[in-house]
């Protein structure tokens, strides 16, 4: 497939809307690709996200459970959080991993990356399989107050296809790991 190499897209004018630690977001005045004049928003992340499935020989992963500010809702998911990006992604999932749950593995690969939400941001997710796992003690942030809960992998992709979990990064990563697990190519 041929990707264009020229962007569409014109920007005339912008303007920093917002700013903190985590996010801006970025106001743009273009000239859109039919050449008609308006306006698009940018929000930019300061940080990638990073997932974690964990897996160990008898096919258990961890769901952490943790109300979500954003969406007014508890929501069940894979270990994740963000890592500056200047940092090695896999330094940070090492240290999510550890941070939610307390496990350190010995085998990590990358599984996927994904933009999150294209359309708005520029938000960057890359996803590992943690594999030969030890359990330590965990060590959430203070905004965090989660649950964590060692289930079998099956039970959690039937959580996924029954839309019991919605969060972007577990469901893509466990449908991956499905399909590894069916072509008997899980790393």
């Amino acid at each position: 497939m041929h990707n264009p190499e020229e962007n569409p897209w014109k920007i005339t004018a912008e303007q920093n809307v917002y700013d903190n630690k985590w996010i801006n977001l970025t106001e743009y005045q273009v000239i859109n690709p039919s050449g008609n004049p308006g306006i698009y928003g940018k929000v930019h992340f300061k940080n990638t996200a990073i997932g974690i499935l964990p897996i160990d020989d008898e096919l258990n992963t961890y769901l952490v459970g943790q109300y979500r500010f954003a969406l007014n809702q508890y929501s069940w998911e894979l270990p994740e959080g963000g890592g500056p990006l200047e940092t090695d992604p896999l330094e940070s999932a090492k240290r999510e991993l550890l941070e939610e749950t307390g496990l350190k593995a010995n085998y990590w690969s990358e599984l996927q990356r994904m933009h999150l939400s294209n359309s708005v941001s520029d938000e960057l997710s890359i996803i590992y399989i943690a594999r030969g796992l030890a359990q330590f003690e965990a060590e959430p942030e203070d905004t965090e107050q989660l649950q964590v809960h060692k289930v079998p992998f099956e039970e959690v992709y039937h959580m996924v296809c029954n839309n019991e979990i919605t969060d972007a990064i577990t469901v893509a990563a466990v449908l991956r790991v499905k399909l590894l697990l069916l072509e008997n190519r899980l790393p």
